[in-house]
């Protein structure tokens, strides 16, 4: 029981990493397509997975950055959105696909607002095959993630 309460004391004790704060936007363009074409449901879908992954990569590699500026700059569906199969009932949602993937660039700041990182990528599908079982936003959650990984890898880097 001693052990237990020691250890207990011990990670009382342990430093608390700051959360990263992460602040997602769009491009003038993507924003464009997400009100004319895919529907302003999708960006907050594709921001939350954005943020989620670059938290994810962060812990994983050990390093917080005080802040991080996303911006992506254009991303395509694997799938038709729900806006897109209201806008064109010809589209199937589970039959109709095409490559996906995602560009976003991003900048990462250390608690006095030093740039100690930044990155640019983009990832898209380029094989249709490849597509067969995805979901609306696999390619672009697949190159969130790829993002993340390397943006976590420039923090650390630094």
């Amino acid at each position: 029981m001693k052990t237990l309460f020691a250890s207990l004391a011990a990670l009382a004790l342990l430093p608390v990493a700051a959360a990263t704060e992460v602040n997602v936007s769009f491009s003038e363009d993507f924003t464009e397509d997400l009100a004319d074409d895919y529907g302003t449901r999708e960006g907050e879908k594709l921001t939350k997975d954005v943020i989620e992954d670059l938290e994810a990569a962060f812990k994983k590699s050990g390093v917080a950055p005080a802040r991080v500026d996303v911006t992506i700059e254009d991303a395509k569906p694997n799938r038709p959105t729900m806006e897109q199969v209201r806008q064109k009932p010809g589209l199937d949602m589970f039959r109709s696909k095409s490559l996906g993937g995602m560009d976003l660039t991003g900048i990462a700041y250390d608690a006095d607002g030093n740039v100690i990182g930044e990155l640019s990528y983009d990832w898209y599908e380029f094989d249709l095959r490849n597509v067969v079982a995805s979901g609306t936003w696999t390619d672009a959650n697949r190159a969130s993630r790829r993002f993340a990984k390397k943006m976590a890898k420039q923090v650390s880097d630094s």
